[in-house]
């Protein structure tokens, strides 16, 4: 998974290629590991902790030692909550609101997929999209929450086909396909997580297409989608357009792949333009490069990038453009390990996680100073 109007009339792409990122003194930041109690330390276990508010909360997953995900929270003085909706075989968390609201989604014993709401108190609802299918591996995935109780996600109908969805408060669904998505099976619409909705109700994602080539999109908050690609995109499998997180500027980040197999980051300005994110010290090699994941409300943007050697590093792009690199301790120096930060709020905080030498995930926060 993973033209109808694009609206890139004479896009003109800025390369981000700011000075050579350094490396920020220690006394700037401080990075917290973690472990939720419960998680597994076998490959492929441990803590993934994805959206984060701007009380320092943050939400996501842990994976047992018997290879079962289940939900947490972690407060800002370290404690956790963990849970999972009844009848869940499987629980998989993503976002979070600054109210301590978390959506999610879960797999019944049949292994199809249920959206949830675990509102502050704890207590958790359960809903299915309309036309959500009911085979294996269909449903609904809930994947962001705004202030204002609006979650966003996707649902698989019968077909094996996506389509978004914004769930309101009162529980009416209001369901898009972006111009242009693919009706055959693993095509269709994919709004992101985590920092994908915002107040106003604009989401970002991407869709595929009827030849399996993702582009970028942006559901205003009039309703109307705004579909684009990055212009140096490729357009071979694998390759294409992925829109990650807006925020509430309505700046959309994520990255292409050229047609190279490289990754790029982007930021996707209101205007139509788009700036493309290259860390420096990444590789430039198929399978390397730099990922945008989460942009805040004030414009910094976070991701990781694939150095030469397939080792993921965190970045820290500012709104002036300088980059900033990280690792968060512990983090592994093998092929596919490292630091993978996902979401960053307005206060400069980074929520992400890490893995390790032995390819087991740790979460981690950065905070700023």
């Amino acid at each position: 998974m993973r033209r109808i109007s694009i609206l890139l009339l004479i896009l003109f792409t800025f390369f981000a290629s700011a000075a050579w990122p350094q490396a920020q003194p220690q006394w700037k930041h401080k990075i917290i590991t973690y472990e939720v109690p419960g998680a597994g330390n076998g490959a492929g276990q441990g803590t993934q902790a994805f959206g984060i508010n701007s009380s320092g909360e943050v939400a996501g997953f842990y994976t047992d030692a018997s290879n079962v995900n289940h939900g947490f929270l972690r407060k800002p003085n370290g404690t956790f909550k963990k849970f999972d909706p009844v009848g869940s075989t499987n629980t998989f968390v993503i976002g979070i609101n600054d109210e301590g609201a978390i959506p999610g989604w879960y797999y019944d014993a049949n292994n199809v997929m249920h959206g949830f709401l675990r509102a502050r108190d704890g207590a958790i609802t359960t809903f299915d999209a309309p036309s959500a299918g009911t085979g294996a591996n269909q449903g609904t995935i809930a994947g962001d929450l705004n202030d204002l109780g609006v979650i966003a996600g996707y649902y698989i109908d019968a077909n094996n086909v996506s389509h978004g969805f914004l769930l309101n408060p009162d529980g009416i669904f209001t369901t898009f396909d972006a111009p242009g998505a693919g009706t055959g099976a693993g095509q269709g619409t994919f709004p992101m997580f985590f920092s994908c909705l915002t107040d106003l109700g604009a989401s970002t994602g991407y869709y595929v297409d009827a030849n399996n080539l993702p582009h970028g999109f942006v559901l205003n908050p009039n309703g109307s989608i705004t579909t684009f690609d990055a212009p140096l995109a490729g357009t071979g499998a694998g390759q294409g357009t992925y829109g990650e997180s807006i925020n509430r500027e309505g700046a959309s980040t994520g990255y292409y792949v050229d047609e190279n197999n490289v990754n790029h980051g982007f930021l996707f300005k209101p205007d139509g333009s788009i700036i493309t994110i290259n860390v420096r010290r990444a590789g430039t090699g198929a399978g390397q490069g730099t990922i945008a994941e989460g942009n805040n409300a004030e414009g910094a943007i976070v991701g990781q990038y694939y150095d030469a050697t397939k080792v993921m590093h965190g970045f820290l792009r500012a709104t002036d453009g300088k980059i900033t690199t990280f690792d968060a301790p512990g983090a592994g120096t093998g092929a596919g390990q490292g630091t993978q930060p996902m979401t960053n709020n307005r206060e400069g905080a980074i929520s992400g996680f890490y893995l390790d030498a032995n390819n087991v995930y740790h979460g981690f926060v950065r905070l700023p100073f």
